[in-house]
């Protein structure tokens, strides 16, 4: 591998883009990320996650089958309980 490498006459390429996705740029606190990370690290796409958490959050998800969170069950749980 070279040392450097000379890029001035290099064009861009196309971007790739996704079917109803739009590319943009957000600033999202340094803490919450991190737990979005975390959440993947057995594989996984943090990005993923966090549009589907976006999504639930304003009811536009369309799916029965959100990802269960611990959160989200101790709540239910806490519910139940308090009903029986």
């Amino acid at each position: 591998m070279r040392d450097e490498y000379d890029f001035s006459n290099g064009k861009r390429g196309a971007l790739i883009t996704e079917p109803g996705k739009e590319r943009i740029t957000i600033r999202l606190d340094a803490e919450v990320l991190a737990w979005f990370r975390d959440q993947v690290k057995g594989g996984g796409n943090y990005q993923t996650l966090i549009n589907e958490a976006l999504k639930t959050h304003i009811g536009m998800s369309g799916k029965e089958d959100v990802p269960l969170t611990v959160r989200k069950l101790r709540e239910v749980l806490r519910q139940e309980l308090r009903a029986s």
